[in-house]
């Protein structure tokens, strides 16, 4: 019994530490003073200056035009890969595909910002670049999540549908595809959940000029946390923590492999 309690009081703690700021963002969000200092009362304005902010609408724009696209191309080339290493195992793929999984994101922000400036010049920093980079670091979290839900089925559902006379691309249409779809929706949902809130890598490959929710909010902050930046967080973790809820529903493994 002691030593239970001291486990649930560890804990308590932990989670206390993780969830107490989040939610004390949320609560003053509805502050209405424009100092954090102390609660005044409860307000909407906050949320209604935010609607009228044009440079939070844009770069609420441009996060969700980035994080669209590349969620939408690292799903279709990360599903590709994640067939690719549980079919055919390459030696060289995994390598290519998981590499910027494990590597620092600080490190593969300068890595792709080195390059683009190299082969491109300066001026080719912009959205593109931007949605590129995301690209290169979705991808293997969605390949992830699709081998291992290839690893979990069995093989002789495939070799059934070849022994009927399917072709590769009508096994792939008709069995394949239906059975690993929870893992492709996982994965696109958790590509989406990962670039619309980066920060690291969009702020060493976004040109100037250009803004995101993240870059936006940490140009605010430098200045003074005003309940505005509250309420765009938290609309922001409410975003996040719906995709990571429905993606962690289609997968159980997802948030493991995040």
């Amino acid at each position: 019994m002691r030593r239970a309690w001291w486990l649930w009081a560890g804990a308590i703690a932990v989670y206390a530490f993780l969830y107490v700021p989040l939610a004390v963002v949320v609560a003053f969000s509805f502050n209405d003073s424009r100092l954090n200092a102390e609660w005044v009362g409860f307000t909407l304005n906050w949320y209604k200056t935010l609607l009228a902010d044009e440079a939070m609408l844009q770069a609420a724009f441009n996060s969700l035009l980035i994080a669209v696209v590349a969620s939408a191309v690292a799903t279709v080339l990360g599903t590709m890969a994640g067939i690719a290493m549980h079919r055919w195992k390459p030696k060289l793929l995994p390598f290519m595909v998981l590499t910027p999984v494990a590597m620092p994101e600080i490190l593969l922000g300068v890595s792709l910002l080195v390059f683009f400036i190299t082969a491109f010049g300066q001026e080719s920093l912009s959205l593109l670049t931007v949605v590129l980079a995301h690209i290169t670091f979705c991808l293997g979290f969605v390949a992830i999540i699709v081998r291992s839900r290839l690893a979990g089925m069995d093989e002789s559902l495939f070799e059934a549908a070849r022994d009927l006379g399917a072709t590769p691309w009508q096994t792939f249409r008709l069995v394949t595809l239906p059975l690993i779809m929870p893992g492709i929706i996982a994965g696109a949902l958790m590509a989406f959940t990962l670039s619309i809130d980066d920060f690291v890598i969009t702020f060493f490959t976004s040109g100037v000029g250009v803004k995101t929710l993240p870059l936006q909010i940490y140009s605010m902050i430098k200045v003074a946390v005003t309940p505005e930046v509250n309420a765009v967080s938290t609309l922001l973790m409410l975003i996040t923590l719906a995709m990571i809820a429905i993606a962690s529903r289609l997968a159980p493994g997802v948030l493991k492999a995040h």
